[in-house]
């Protein structure tokens, strides 16, 4: 199969089948491109649409994002997951201003916060209408399936055969096009799992499809088994001076899990968890909640624990817990990860 019939083949399935009315499909405005490629790292499409507009809405230009603070940008980005991804972006934005100008070529796309070669890529040719070559999950899977490559492309000698294969294929011309092309037909036709080859422009020449293997690539390791974490969540309420329900919230450290998020207090060591309550002389357990939040790397199982607090011993309690009560809907506003809207949801207030 030669390079012009494979893109040529693409291109005409994309100019009828494909998606034609993304929110950041925008021609010159390479910063939609910027936070859509960002929030669509690990993030299905239908995931992204209900955070794009609200999050564009609030930072409308890059100048916008990079001069507001972090705890201005959070609560946009809330329940997205991945929150490395928003620090990072929040961080090249504000790089981005300081000089102000976008990067032109694909290696100062690279040099900033959260960028790699294929999200540069989908800059170059998405967001400034040049030359780009991408590699995600959809480019990887469309092209291991025509080619019936077998090797583990997880391995670096294997991805980066996988890289010059994807760029002897994208044409100079329609360039952004056939980059928009080729994540839509690994998104809609060239799915993960139930791949729809009836309808695929490359079913006829795809060496997967004529081998039956359609389903078993790309190569898949093993999934190994997701290790179960318990956790203890101290849930203090109380009443404020105009009778609202209101917990007691920290925020979290800027690195790490849920960085900068607000977050009930949570305890991994159960010793520690009995050691802060005997300290702060709390007995009576209001109430139990329990609930599970899964992430890549492990499932936490949390029990929130719930101690009903007098109004004469809130102000000692936020200090000593370097915390705010805020009423749930206060901490929503700032934002919290999804675990902890979980944990609202399953709580009697």
């Amino acid at each position: 199969m030669q390079q012009f019939s494979f893109s040529q083949a693409l291109l005409s399935w994309f100019d009828q089948h494909g998606r034609h009315d993304l929110p950041w499909q925008v021609a010159d405005d390479p910063y939609k491109v910027w936070v859509s490629e960002i929030m669509l790292q690990q993030t299905q499409v239908k995931t992204v649409l209900n955070y794009f507009d609200r999050f564009i809405e609030r930072f409308p230009t890059v100048q916008d994002l990079g001069t507001s603070s972090w705890d201005d940008v959070a609560p946009y980005w809330a329940g997205l997951g991945y929150y490395a991804r928003a620090r990072n972006l929040h961080k090249a934005a504000t790089l981005v201003t300081q000089k102000g100008s976008f990067p032109q070529t694909l290696e100062e796309w690279i040099e900033l916060p959260g960028i790699g070669r294929s999200t540069g890529g989908a800059l170059m040719s998405l967001g400034l209408r040049q030359y780009g070559v991408i590699m995600d999950g959809n480019v990887k899977r469309v092209l291991s399936r025509f080619f019936a490559i077998e090797d583990d492309l997880s391995k670096p000698i294997h991805e980066r055969e996988m890289w010059k294969i994807a760029e002897s294929l994208c044409p100079t011309e329609r360039n952004h096009d056939y980059t928009q092309a080729i994540m839509d037909l690994g998104a809609t036709i060239c799915t993960p799992k139930k791949p729809l080859c009836l309808y695929c422009p490359m079913q006829q020449h795809c060496k997967a499809h004529q081998q039956g293997l359609e389903t078993e690539l790309p190569f898949k390791k093993p999934k190994k088994a997701v290790p179960i974490k318990s956790a203890k969540v101290l849930l203090l309420q109380s009443e404020n001076a105009k009778h609202e329900i209101t917990w007691l919230w920290q925020q979290r450290p800027n690195m790490g899990l849920w960085g900068g998020l607000w977050c009930l207090p949570i305890f991994e060591d159960d010793a520690k968890f009995e050691q802060v309550c005997q300290s702060l002389n709390f007995k009576i357990v209001a109430s139990r909640t329990h609930i599970s939040h899964s992430f890549t790397h492990f499932t936490w199982q949390l029990e929130a624990i719930c101690f009903v607090i007098d109004k004469d011993q809130m102000e000692h309690l936020s200090i000593e817990l370097s915390s705010e009560w805020l009423s749930p809907e206060q901490a929503c506003q700032l934002g919290v990860p999804t675990a902890m809207k979980k944990l609202i949801s399953a709580t009697e207030l």
